[in-house]
């Protein structure tokens, strides 16, 4: 199952909606098969396996990361698949909550004759599939902020001068990051201040290319910004407010870009919660918040992130800096956010530190 769990991650934001699966085939003590979920999210990782195994698979134990879909969609189902190949038995991990299995999976395989057991690394399974879970039950993806910053948690100076903060390596492990989300999303004020990519340029991964976001009430992302005029080699979605102007609008549609709405909140800005369940509608799973300031304190004061990982470099700015997350009103400490550190290492000069929601 660990290698199923790790087959698993090869498929970490290439998938979505689909979950990123892994499938191992064992037969009288020897891996016959192995597979994952392709990107786009098909052919899934049962198929592949079954596939590599060829006859192998007859009489065959297979682990499998996730419970094995039992519906027809635009692939037959993963339950048929192992049946027709001869498979004596399944190992799953978790239960898939997506109201179209559910259990079903595991009860058709029972149905079938096939010896079914369950919750074999089921704690790792929940970690990894956080986002996945929460997208199917809450309608809204793992939050993920990501922060480059000085020691004293700034991330430009008083003139606005940023780049760059954190070194090369850094760098380089912020676009790993990427690679493992189905989408990064920013501010309008981070997109037109600092005229990011939210691309994947290291080697090996310019497949791995997540969706960009922008979050723009007010429409004030250039026509000729990278964001708008690859949208059509480089999906990208603008979440602005349903009275944005209409012939705006078109125009971004015209150029490629995918437009969704967010409500308005009681004091006039764009609902966080509207903005992540935007999201959560159009299929993402886990997202990464990118900047800026204000987007990562909406965000923040919603009680909305899930994960921070925050890059550190070993310089100070001082207080007339820009901080890396705006105020958001919060008076007492007992209503602040928390959260547990749950890594921490160095990435050259830098230090990367991940911290998880308090439960």
């Amino acid at each position: 199952m660990a290698l199923a769990l790790t087959l698993a991650r090869r498929g970490l934001g290439r998938t979505a909606p689909n979950p990123p699966v892994g499938c191992v085939l064992v037969r009288a003590g020897r891996v016959v098969g192995r597979g994952w979920t392709q990107p786009g999210g098909r052919p899934h990782a049962e198929t592949e396996a079954l596939r590599r195994a060829g006859e192998a698979a007859r009489g065959a134990t297979a682990y499998v990361s996730l419970e094995p879909c039992n519906h027809h969609g635009q692939t037959p189902p993963c339950t048929e698949a192992l049946i027709a190949a001869g498979v004596a038995r399944c190992v799953v991990a978790a239960r898939d909550p997506d109201p179209q299995v559910a259990g079903a999976g595991l009860a058709r395989l029972r149905d079938a004759g096939l010896v079914v057991e369950t919750g074999v690394a089921e704690s790792e399974a929940a970690a990894f599939y956080g986002g996945y879970f929460r997208q199917r039950r809450e309608g809204r993806p793992f939050v993920t902020l990501k922060l480059a910053t000085t020691l004293d948690g700034r991330i430009a100076t008083r003139r606005g001068e940023s780049q760059w903060i954190t070194g090369p390596e850094a760098r380089a492990r912020a676009h790993r990051l990427r690679a493992t989300h189905d989408a990064v999303m920013v501010g309008s004020g981070t997109a037109v201040a600092d005229n990011p990519r939210l691309s994947v340029r290291i080697p090996g991964l310019a497949g791995a290319q997540p969706l960009r976001v922008v979050v723009d009430g007010r429409l004030r992302l250039p026509l000729t910004h990278d964001l708008v005029a690859r949208a059509r080699a480089h999906p990208t979605l603008l979440i602005t407010r349903p009275d944005a102007l209409p012939d705006r609008r078109q125009a971004y549609a015209d150029a490629g870009v995918e437009l969704a709405e967010a409500g308005v909140a009681e004091d006039g800005t764009m609902s966080t919660h509207a903005i992540v369940e935007a999201l959560g509608a159009r299929g993402v799973t886990n997202v990464l918040v990118e900047g800026g300031s204000v987007l990562a304190a909406g965000l923040c004061r919603a009680d909305l992130v899930d994960e921070i990982v925050w890059f550190r470099a070993p310089r100070l700015i001082g207080g007339d800096g820009v901080p890396a997350i705006a105020g958001f009103g919060l008076t007492h400490l007992d209503s602040t956010p928390q959260f547990v550190r749950v890594a921490s290492d160095a990435a050259g000069v830098d230090i990367v530190e991940t911290y998880r929601r308090a439960t």
